[in-house]
């Protein structure tokens, strides 16, 4: 089963998914791996009939329990598939599970997973990544259209309010990418082939995310919030091994370890996986005795088809605060929000690095 990974391709309307999937099946192909990819079931559905804006109640909800249903039952089977073929394989699901929990109550989620005999848990344990494409409703707005696919009939305010409603289902995710839009669509595509090489364990250049030292000087927009400890653990001089658990007010948990190791100096490894709370417990004998635990609260939006991570680190920190760009490239304009000041410029200083802040001081 190592040798499969599989990945959901989500995104609001307009996003690029399927250009993007065109790019992952040639891309990866060319490298040796088998790629399967599992169509859009909510699409197959309304092309089959299902009306997703019924006011029929009981038909919406059959309608979404088979979804789930058929969802669930594609990937068994391709992951079956998988399993017989010698290459190492990548399934690409054309929108994942969580999905549809974006288009429902609460309540009805739970009954409906309940039905199916699982949890949101247990859904979000199926992936080893979720890649979410931002729509070109949200910061490229001269490049949505409905006009591509027939099914879409939603306008740009709602387009964008579905696409914040995708990323909220998958937050819990330990390998969520948030893939901005770009004045360069290639950049957005290229953006997805280097997150799946990262999946995969293919080296890759060496890439500096944007960072800035700001200061909170207004109201932020709807946001997702979490708590994130982070722990260094002892390692080899040319790798840098962490352990987070991050944490959301549901009293949602994940505990993620994660190793960069790198390369001729030119390319890093970055592996990643999702450990049990007693591993995690476990893992804490081998932290680093010269670093401090970080520790911080982090707020996520999307502003103009940008995604950011603002941090506001507490304890032997307090009083920091950081933004950093996600997937910007360095010949791009970082679209500063109105609520927040630049106070410096930090991007590539390695004092502000988390592992080198995490150093205790003599």
């Amino acid at each position: 089963m190592d040798k499969i990974k599989k990945i959901v391709l989500t995104g609001g309307p307009c996003a690029g998914k399927t250009t993007a999937l065109v790019k992952i099946i040639e891309h990866f192909s060319s490298l040796g791996y088998k790629v399967f990819t599992i169509p859009e079931v909510p699409t197959l559905f309304q092309q089959a009939g299902m009306d997703y804006l019924t006011q029929n109640r009981q038909f919406f909800y059959e309608g979404e329990k088979a979804t789930l249903e058929i969802q669930l039952q594609l990937e068994d089977k391709f992951t079956h598939i998988a399993e017989q073929v010698e290459e190492p394989t990548v399934i690409i699901c054309d929108r994942g599970a969580l999905d549809i929990s974006a288009y429902l109550k609460p309540k009805m989620w739970d009954e409906i997973t309940g039905l199916a005999g699982t949890t949101t848990q247990a859904l979000l344990d199926r992936y080893d990544a979720v890649l979410h494409l931002v729509s070109a409703a949200d910061g490229a707005e001269q490049f949505y259209t409905t006009a591509t696919n027939k099914e879409r009939t939603e306008g740009l305010e709602l387009a964008r309010e579905l696409d914040k409603k995708v990323i909220h289902a998958w937050s819990q995710h330990p390998h969520l990418r948030v893939i901005n839009n770009h004045d360069n669509f290639d950049t957005k595509l290229n953006r997805v082939l280097k997150e799946i090489s990262f999946v995969l364990g293919l080296a890759q250049p060496i890439t500096e995310e944007r960072k800035y030292i700001v200061k909170i000087n207004g109201d932020l927009p709807t946001t997702i919030d979490s708590d994130i400890r982070q722990i260094y653990l002892v390692a080899d001089p040319d790798s840098e091994v962490r352990l987070r658990r991050r944490s959301w007010s549901d009293g949602k948990l994940v505990n993620v370890h994660t190793m960069k190791k790198v390369i001729n100096g030119k390319e890093e490894i970055e592996t990643e996986r999702q450990v049990s709370n007693a591993l995690y417990e476990s893992l804490l004998s081998q932290a680093d005795p010269y670093r401090h635990v970080i520790h911080k609260k982090r707020r996520s939006f999307i502003w103009k088809g940008q995604y950011f991570e603002l941090d506001k680190y507490l304890e032997q920190l307090e009083g920091l605060v950081i933004l950093e760009t996600k997937g910007i490239t360095s010949s791009e304009d970082v679209n500063f929000p109105p609520f927040l000041r630049v106070v410096k410029d930090v991007t590539g200083d390695r004092n502000y690095y988390n592992y080198n802040l995490a150093l205790r001081k003599p």
